[in-house]
């Protein structure tokens, strides 16, 4: 099941993509997905979904899957090749760091290039949307936890973000965190969605290209580590680290800028394409 929230001309619906169309029941209760997981009814709001009317996806605008979750728990350095570019050990324990709901945009949607930076990347990386929480989950049963998988564009203002040994202000800027445009079920992809390949393109140039196999930590481990130390919960977003590439670890620095073409790309979930625009 491939699903997505959407809206046109002020209405909101949830789009499925069925045998390469794409049908659409405009009821935004129904496009709740934060509610539909909570409730263990995405499957039957996806299999609504599928009955709708067909639509152009040119007429269409892609929010992010999910809104309101509790938590957008990010990976850093979980690809060996960026954690060595951005002169880290190989982690033994995840690097973790939050989001907040509030950086999020969708598909098509602009990333803004704020007035106070000029230092904006790019970040390829893969999405988890758990389908239900827990604490102390076993890895053997931590994929039973998964609603679906998506992409997302963990773009960071670099400046920003290494002005601390935190990265919070360099990782939620309004409107940096693309999100999308699918929310791919599991049994759509192979276990984990490992085996993946993953690839960012600014302007239609590849400046990443891995595969979700290179995690260091995989979706099933980082499930069961996070859960030794806090309450997972239906709806929360694992976003599980980029590869090597990315514009700050480059010589010369390369940064993202105004009508810049961001594209990510990930085998089997999709494409998140989204322009840069200028504060």
């Amino acid at each position: 099941m491939r699903i997505a929230r959407v809206s046109k001309a002020g209405r909101i619906g949830l789009a499925a993509k069925v045998d390469g169309e794409i049908r659409v029941v405009w009821d935004s209760e129904l496009a709740d997905l934060d509610a539909k997981i909570a409730e263990g009814s995405l499957a039957a709001a996806g299999k609504a979904a599928a009955d709708g009317e067909v639509v152009d996806e040119a007429l269409l605008n892609f929010l992010p899957p999910v809104t309101r979750p509790s938590k957008i728990v990010c990976m850093g350095l979980n690809y060996r090749d960026h954690a060595e570019e951005s002169g880290f050990d190989i982690p033994d324990f995840p690097v973790l760091f939050g989001r907040f709901p509030s950086s999020l945009m969708g598909h098509g949607a602009p990333i803004i290039l704020p007035k106070i930076s000029r230092q904006l990347d790019w970040e390829a990386e893969l999405a988890v949307v758990l389908s239900k929480g827990g604490k102390n989950i076993s890895e053997a049963d931590a994929l039973d936890h998964v609603a679906g998988y998506s992409v997302f564009n963990d773009a960071s203002l670099r400046d920003y973000q290494m002005r601390t040994p935190q990265w919070t202000a360099g990782k939620n800027f309004d409107d940096t965190g693309a999100f999308g445009p699918w929310l791919v079920t599991p049994d759509e992809v192979p276990a984990g969605a490992s085996g993946l390949k993953i690839e960012c393109r600014v302007n239609g140039n590849v400046m990443q290209s891995s595969n979700t196999g290179n995690l260091i930590f995989t979706v099933a481990n980082t499930i069961h580590l996070l859960s030794t130390f806090m309450t997972l919960e239906p709806g929360d977003v694992l976003v599980m680290g980029t590869p090597g590439g990315v514009g700050v670890a480059r010589d010369p620095q390369v940064w993202m800028k105004a009508g810049d073409i961001c594209e990510v790309e990930i085998e089997g979930i999709g494409l998140l394409s989204n322009r840069v625009v200028a504060e």
